[in-house]
């Protein structure tokens, strides 16, 4: 090993960290600038809060998925990188960020979301499992599906956000609707750029740190990829256990996990083909075994404690250490 190949290493980690900041900021500004031309046109903050809002929180797993899946060549499996990122997200958002958080405090979780929305992500789990076994692939009628119960569940939030039994995740003191039409239409734009110019740059240095280690497209897809798209999700988590305010935390990290699955998966699949690797059965198995862990874990004491979140980082620990060592 010479000179140049370490500081080949450094320039692709380097530029996967610049790919993930641009992720963050262009979702962050893109949501900002959109949710507000929005209000400025009227439309119902209960709307903006449901499309804008809760897909900007995807738009990192979006965005790398269907540019990997894009870039999929002979060569190059890196549509490996689109499944892995979705379920790496999705085990770590229940393993790791809920592991973190209830250690931290004690999380209270909401009625509906037991009853409806984990036992509706398990359900879909299985139902991206079911098909990429059977098929090996995702294509433009599993998209379809998948968008289809995107609208169910886009019609029970409405539901359900009416009668006031979720947050839609947009505070109103958020909006300012002084700002220049200009300066947000500015905004979106730049939002959108850095999105797709950072999952560009993501997927195409963690396909060559792929390349330089010897590691698979699938491996790096479920922990470096999948890692850097649940930051945000990680940091916001902690910081709201850290100010007592830890109770939408469950709802938010199960929310994720389904437009994860039906807003990701679905338009990438109907964009392009999805190859769904014979691979990623044992993490779809572990996928769909932390959702079901998850929904035991709040069933009687209708919270998550610090027991079920050592638990919890004991099974991430267990998870990661077989596929990355074994």
């Amino acid at each position: 090993m010479n000179d140049g190949f370490f500081m080949e290493i450094i320039i692709q980690f380097g530029l996967l960290v610049v790919g993930f900041l641009l992720l963050v900021k262009g979702a962050d500004w893109f949501v900002g600038g959109a949710s507000k031309i929005a209000d400025r046109f009227g439309i119902p903050q209960l709307i903006i809060g449901l499309t804008i809002v809760a897909m900007g929180t995807s738009a990192p797993e979006a965005a790398v998925s269907i540019s990997a899946a894009l870039k999929n060549t002979a060569e190059s499996n890196s549509a490996a990188i689109a499944i892995g990122n979705i379920l790496g997200s999705n085990i770590m958002n229940i393993l790791l960020i809920l592991g973190v958080t209830s250690v931290i405090v004690a999380i209270p979780v909401q009625i509906s979301t037991i009853k409806y929305e984990i036992p509706f992500m398990i359900a879909i789990t299985c139902l991206l499992a079911g098909i990429g076994y059977w098929k090996g692939h995702l294509g433009k009628i599993d998209g379809l599906i998948l968008w289809f119960f995107m609208i169910v569940y886009f019609v029970y939030l409405i539901i359900m956000a009416k009668k006031g039994k979720i947050s839609v995740g947009l505070d109103e003191t958020e909006i300012k609707v002084n700002d220049n039409i200009f300066m947000l239409l500015f905004l979106l734009v730049v939002g959108i750029a850095a999105i797709v110019s950072g999952s560009n740059i993501a997927v195409d240095a963690a396909t060559s740190l792929a390349r330089i280690f010897g590691m698979n497209e699938r491996l790096i897809g479920l922990t470096i990829v999948a890692f850097g798209t649940s930051l945000p999700e990680l940091i916001t988590s902690i910081t709201a256990a850290m100010k007592k305010k830890a109770d939408i935390a469950v709802g938010n990290i199960v929310g994720s996990n389904i437009f994860n699955i039906l807003f990701v998966i679905g338009t990438t699949s109907l964009i392009t083909d999805v190859p769904y690797n014979n691979s990623f059965n044992f993490d779809s198995v572990i996928c769909i075994g932390t959702s079901i862990l998850l929904f035991l874990f709040v069933l009687w004491k209708k919270k998550l404690s610090r027991i079920h979140g050592i638990l919890f980082l004991c099974a991430f620990c267990a998870y990661y250490g077989k596929i990355i060592f074994f």
